[in-house]
């Protein structure tokens, strides 16, 4: 994670609007254990453009593991609206092994609220 994040760094230098490398970049803090510099980095990947599945997923999983549940769920219910979940699989291996079952545990219990 730290060669990936040094990578990364060097990348959103040369080009500060380079999506891909903020995400590659916010993952690789957020396995480093950096969650808050990750977290600020989404955000500001988010203002420029809002809606993008990959980042609100991300983002989703870090308010949940701040025990933020609602603003989880608005972020989790954004992607949804968007349409795109196609982010979700992949972001799943990127995620840690408690993180990974906090997201899945959680998505099971709001649908089967839903469902209900």
């Amino acid at each position: 994670a730290p060669g990936v994040y040094q990578l990364a760094s060097l990348l959103v230098e040369l080009d500060a609007s380079d999506e891909a490398s903020q995400i590659l970049c916010a993952d690789a803090l957020y396995q480093m254990g950096c969650v808050e510099e990750a977290h600020k980095l989404l955000l500001l990947a988010l203002s420029r453009n809002p809606q993008r599945s990959p980042i609100l997923a991300r983002l989703a999983l870090l308010q949940l593991k701040k025990g933020f549940t609602y603003d989880g769920n608005q972020l989790l219910k954004k992607v949804i609206k968007i349409g795109d979940t196609s982010c979700l699989l992949p972001i799943m291996d990127i995620f840690k092994d408690e993180d990974r079952k906090l997201m899945q545990t959680h998505c099971h219990f709001r649908a089967l609220a839903i469902l209900k």
